[in-house]
């Protein structure tokens, strides 16, 4: 199953036109691109946010002395 021929899109477009009317395809095609746009954006601000974050590598040693286990209090 390949990309459709031209007389099956233009028999899509058609009913896109008979579903939304002429009116409303550029207001959709606006929309469209502008999620789009937004889309991009937001994941190249992710991929910024990602690559500038500094890795932190914790020894496990380290972390083991640091957490002090509680010592009990009571006498038995």
């Amino acid at each position: 199953m390949g990309m459709p021929s031209g007389t099956e899109l233009l028999i899509i477009f058609g009913i896109i036109v008979l579903l939304f009317g002429a009116k409303k395809i550029p207001d959709l095609a606006k929309g469209l691109g502008k999620g789009i746009k937004n889309f991009k954006a937001e994941m190249k601000e992710t991929d910024e946010v990602v690559t500038d974050a500094p890795k932190k590598v914790e020894n496990s040693e380290e972390v083991a002395s640091n957490t002090e286990t509680p010592k009990s209090t009571t006498q038995a």
